[in-house]
């Protein structure tokens, strides 16, 4: 995100009317993120609710720069931080619900896993794959998070969106524009809220099938450290993995930022050693012997947002 100019603490705390959600000042953002790596934001609020959320957006200033965080998976934060407001979705926007037999309205900062094992205790198949990604449902509908064959906008009745001015509203799937990792719809609007429309199924099939693609997760990709998730998007026809692989780059290391050795299109905060920029130069560094090497030019899924 290209940062815009922003306003200073002293001017976000004359603006703000006393809220019901946390308002943070100088707050550092390794700790929300699961590269664990990010410098400090200047200011970061955790709603109560919707409303809530709508209620603060209504008095930023105008000029104040907005970044969204949910479990902080799909991004890197870099060592500078961020000179704007950061709103964090994850464990405040937390509403699940069950509208009718095949159709669930999920908050945006419910995580992924657990709208898939809702889903399935409720009898529902289809939505299985997202335990596999690890983010939240706000991230999901952003990016058309995927994994095992499934993609979240497959199953996207309409969403629920949010404007800096806190106006809320709704909007179907005829309003964007959906592709593999990439959605693009009406600008300065935020996801908040998605309603999704699975098939009547079995629990216990449902159960096992994430079963099966959290053992095979846990065998094939470094779950157990500091990681983004995947760092590229698969190129037609190829895999990011297989190229970088290729090249030979498998443990290759700056820093503490270290390609895994279990999964090439994963890069590791090597026992939490690594800054952002190490991992921003790893990234850079792979993308270069890629291109060098097959000719392919490797998009990153990650944003990389704030200052150097």
């Amino acid at each position: 995100m290209k940062n815009n100019p922003s306003t200073n603490p002293s001017e976000i705390k004359e603006a703000i009317v006393p809220c019901q959600g946390e308002l943070l000042f100088d707050e550092l953002l390794a700790g929300y993120t699961t590269w664990r790596v990010g410098g400090v934001a200047k200011c970061l609020y955790k709603p109560h609710d919707v409303d809530d959320l709508a209620f603060f957006l209504k008095q930023l200033p105008e000029k104040e720069a907005i970044i969204w965080l949910g479990l902080g998976s799909n991004c890197l934060i870099r060592d500078g931080g961020f000179s704007g407001t950061v709103i964090v979705t994850q464990g405040c926007l937390k509403a699940i619900t069950l509208l009718d037999s095949t159709h669930v309205r999920v908050e945006a900062g419910v995580s992924c896993a657990t709208m898939a094992r809702f889903c399935a205790r409720n009898n529902l198949e289809g939505a299985e794959f997202l335990a596999g990604i690890p983010g939240t449902m706000g991230g999901a509908l952003r990016m058309n998070a995927g994994c095992s064959g499934g993609e979240t906008w497959n199953h996207v009745v309409e969403v629920e969106t949010m404007d800096r001015q806190g106006v809320r509203r709704i909007r179907t799937p005829a309003d964007y524009a959906v592709a593999y990792r990439h959605v693009q719809g009406p600008p300065n609007e935020w996801f908040i809220a998605g309603t999704f429309e699975l098939i009547l199924g079995e629990k216990e099939r449902a159960l096992q099938k994430i079963r099966e693609l959290l053992d095979h997760r846990a065998m094939t990709q470094p779950t157990s450290e500091y990681n983004c998730g995947s760092v590229f998007r698969n190129p037609p026809n190829n895999y990011a993995a297989r190229l970088i692989e290729d090249c030979g780059l498998k443990g290759k290391q700056i820093g503490g930022a270290m390609v895994s050795s279990k999964h090439a299109n994963f890069i590791i905060n090597h026992e939490g050693a690594a800054s952002a920029k190490d991992i921003e130069n790893l990234i850079e560094l792979v993308r270069g012997k890629v291109a060098e090497t097959h000719a392919v030019d490797l998009i990153h899924e990650v944003h990389i947002i704030g200052e150097p």
